[in-house]
């Protein structure tokens, strides 16, 4: 009886330990984001007892994937459109949408002095073979490139040369694998680990007035409506210490 009593008492505290370690919630990431949002989730999870999960892909991408049931309690989004319209749909919790950064394009390569400080290189399309741009349908920053090259007036004539991913991570891994001599991607993906922009290659942050603003929304989907971890991750990212992480990986506050 008393092996019996004692065992009970267990199984009670297990039953009542789990919920807490077992408190976990999936974020569906903008591929430009997923390494800050995972300092991000790191630094969240040493002061709770939650644990964040993150998928990544394309922002339209990701909009599909909510569309079709996919189990996301968070949506870090790379644009404002997005998040709004999965509030629209029913698909985001309204009240819970806010903006958590400001995205910045850069034109980079591999090669150390091919990439001007002003983006003169662009001018000269014979000394390039293939650009790489994520693609401007589902892709944010895709957008972002290819309104830089219109503002520019190079577009049409750069048609020949681009080479399209399905994310900005995809564009990255063509200029990072030497597939295309010089892409448009994130600034965040080339800055290292001190919050500089790698010595490695040559780059130029393209002017923020040649492009619309690529404010990044967040907001909390119906799936994780009752999930308090995500609900905290959430509020997480409004203070400081997170929004210290965020400037440090090459991003603006909005």
């Amino acid at each position: 009886m008393r092996h019996f009593i004692l065992g009970s008492v267990v199984c009670t505290l297990l039953n009542w330990v789990a919920p807490a370690s077992a408190d976990t919630f999936n974020v569906a990431v903008a591929a430009n984001f997923l390494s800050t949002a995972e300092q991000l989730g790191k630094k969240f999870e040493t002061s709770s007892t939650h644990k964040a999960s993150f998928s990544s892909s394309s922002t339209g991408k990701l909009y599909a994937q909510i569309k079709s049931a996919a189990p996301f309690d968070v949506f870090l989004s790379a644009d404002v459109k997005t998040p709004e319209l999965l509030e629209q749909e029913g698909l985001a919790v309204k009240g819970t949408r806010f903006s958590y950064a400001q995205g910045k394009l850069v034109l980079w390569s591999t090669k150390a002095n091919f990439v001007d400080k002003q983006g003169k290189i662009l001018e000269h399309a014979d000394k390039f073979q293939h650009i790489a741009i994520a693609n401007p349908s589902s892709a944010p920053y895709g957008l972002a490139a290819q309104q830089t090259l219109k503002s520019l007036k190079l577009w049409d004539g750069m048609q020949n040369k681009l080479a399209r991913g399905e994310s900005i991570s995809q564009a990255m891994s063509f200029v990072s694998s030497g597939s295309t001599e010089l892409g448009f991607v994130a600034l965040s993906q080339i800055m290292d680990n001190d919050g500089k922009i790698t010595s490695k290659g040559s780059s130029w942050i393209v002017p923020e007035n040649l492009y619309a603003p690529m404010t990044q929304q967040a907001v909390l989907l119906k799936t994780g409506e009752n999930n308090a971890a995500a609900k905290a991750f959430l509020a997480f990212l409004k203070t400081p210490v997170a929004q210290q992480i965020i400037t440090a990986a090459g991003y603006g506050l909005p």
